[in-house]
């Protein structure tokens, strides 16, 4: 009876996998990149996506090898064209009709984040965006600053209060706390909701848990690879496999929570008759709220509620590990580097209060070069992707010389391929930045001419990226970073508290965290905090 069930499912599975198989060699052979070269594919089913996942400066290795155009592949053996060529990239960007993001990626992330602004593309993308956008803009950023400064300086005295218990000096995970503190910050600062992370006794909260098995653990490789992997073969959907629970678990934790927060908005609104009721509120969501009320937006264009629930798992992810990753990787190049440690404080301390504004902290010229730098050595998003949804010719800044020796001044792109975008390549591409390009140093007062060609929202850098799907909420992640700087150096020296070199970068799809190689732990940053000589 079992056999009778069993080997019908498993043919199907098989004749699927085998058209699938076809499908990308049919591709392969026909495609009018198929002269491009590039590495080999080690592996059938994994492509060269494994050896990148632990590696996310491989590309730049094969970018010297081969050139700023050149093809690898990803799961199940799909190609994907990388290119550093700024005159394609910004060809890319500016053609959001044709360069989307593929099928795929989409399905990966609305997996576990639902149907919010990083899942839609083109006109239902403009009307997330439009109506999410006042509430990230200067004047909104500028008005919660001020808790951003309260959660660090939580953050600072219970650090203090660990150097204290341990003779003035504590070996600190950076990482872990900063993640609770972010964590705290977007619920605070985006829905005036308070997960309490950092007050929890040093326990985690159960979606800061949930995120850490997903994102931060030993096992998350694999749990990266079967989502992607349901993503590209819908029918694996179907299946069981690892990290299935935990995505659904995180998804209704968020949703859960997402939709006890708009329904208390909803009701606070409704009990102080309308946008009244929001005059004076801080939080983003309200921001929010108040846009969608407002008689002057056609109803289309407005978010409906459940909309605005699928928004509230994008901040949680966006607004909380990218963010905390960065500022990790700030902690550790200054405890690398602490002659530009030693010229940050004191410029710090050139100011006299402890509860900085948002213009004060952008005032802060140092420290502005620190987080740049820190965002173009150590970008927390490493690379992103986009498929071409019809024919196209991709322009090129220099020839490209393919397998038979002939030149070419621009690429035919078929429908349907990948398109491999390496922020973190091109944000330390030597040609561009210098023969320095992968330290970090101070560099900022003096740049060449050559990084204005790089599209981007920010700094000359791709970090954030370009066009409309640039990230909207970069304002607020370098203002809390600022405030977390600014209050932890001017209270603490950082010293590595493990051996020079040790620490590296842990892969979580596209981002990238910091870890202590070998130890195969997952996520972390070990660093020594003691208490600067000064009160605070």
């Amino acid at each position: 009876m079992i056999s009778q069930i069993i080997v019908p499912i498993t043919g199907t599975l098989l004749c699927y996998l085998l058209f699938h198989v076809f499908q990308v060699l049919y591709r392969s052979l026909t495609s009018p990149l198929r002269h491009v070269v590039g590495p080999k594919n080690p592996s059938l089913v994994f492509g060269n996506f494994k050896d990148m996942a632990d590696d996310p400066h491989l590309t730049t290795k094969w970018r010297s090898e081969f050139g700023a155009n050149f093809l690898f592949s990803g799961l199940f053996s799909i190609s994907e064209l990388h290119t550093s060529d700024l005159k394609a990239i910004n060809h890319v960007v500016a053609r959001p009709e044709i360069y989307q993001k593929a099928p795929s990626m989409l399905m990966d992330a609305e997996i576990l984040l639902g149907k919010g602004i990083l899942t839609v593309e083109l006109d239902e993308h403009k009307r997330h965006r439009r109506a999410l956008n006042p509430a990230f803009g200067v004047a909104q950023i500028r008005a919660v600053t001020e808790i951003f400064v309260e959660k660090a300086v939580q953050l600072r005295d219970l650090w203090a209060v660990q150097a204290e218990d341990q003779n003035g000096t504590a070996c600190v995970d950076v990482l872990l706390w900063l993640r609770r503190m972010t964590l705290d910050v977007i619920g605070q600062a985006g829905f005036n909701y308070q997960f309490d992370a950092l007050e929890n006794n040093g326990k985690s909260t159960e979606l800061d848990k949930v995120f850490t098995k997903l994102f931060h653990s030993p096992e998350t490789k694999s749990y990266i690879v079967f989502r992607l992997s349901q993503g590209i073969m819908p029918i694996l959907r179907l299946m069981p496999g690892p990290g299935r629970n935990l995505v659904r678990a995180a998804r209704n934790q968020m949703y859960t929570i997402g939709k006890q927060i708009v329904s208390k908005s909803k009701a606070d609104i409704k009990a102080a008759e309308g946008e009244k009721s929001l005059v004076g509120k801080r939080d983003l969501l309200s921001i929010l709220l108040k846009t969608n009320l407002s008689t002057t937006i056609p109803e289309t264009q407005r978010l409906n509620d459940t909309e605005v629930v699928s928004e509230i798992p994008a901040f949680f992810f966006a607004g909380h590990e990218t963010t905390s990753s960065a500022t990790s990787w700030a902690l550790h190049a200054l405890s690398v580097n602490t002659a530009a440690q030693t010229k940050l404080r004191e410029e710090l301390l050139t100011m006299s209060t402890d509860n900085p504004t948002m213009d004060e902290l952008n005032s802060l010229t140092y420290l502005e070069h620190v987080i740049r730098e820190t965002m173009r050595v150590h970008s927390p998003v490493v690379a992103t992707q986009r498929m071409a949804m019809k024919d196209d010719v991709l322009p090129l800044s220099k020839p490209y010389i393919d397998r038979n020796g002939r030149a070419h001044d621009s690429l035919l792109i078929p429908k349907g391929q990948n398109i491999h975008i390496p922020i973190l390549a091109i944000n330390t591409d030597k040609e561009i930045w210098g023969e320095d390009a992968t330290e970090f140093k101070s560099r900022w007062e003096n740049l060449p001419a050559s990084v204005s060609d790089i599209p981007g929202v920010w700094a000359n850098l791709l970090t954030f990226f370009a066009g409309p799907h640039n990230c909207i909420g970069f304002r607020f992640s370098l203002v809390e970073m600022k405030a977390l700087l600014f209050t932890l150096i001017r209270a603490f020296e950082f010293e590595q508290a493990v051996p020079k070199g040790k620490i590296g970068p842990f892969m979580n799809g596209g981002i990238q965290s910091p870890t202590a190689l070998g130890e195969g732990k997952g996520s972390g940053l070990p660093l020594i905090v003691k208490p600067y000589n000064m009160k605070f």
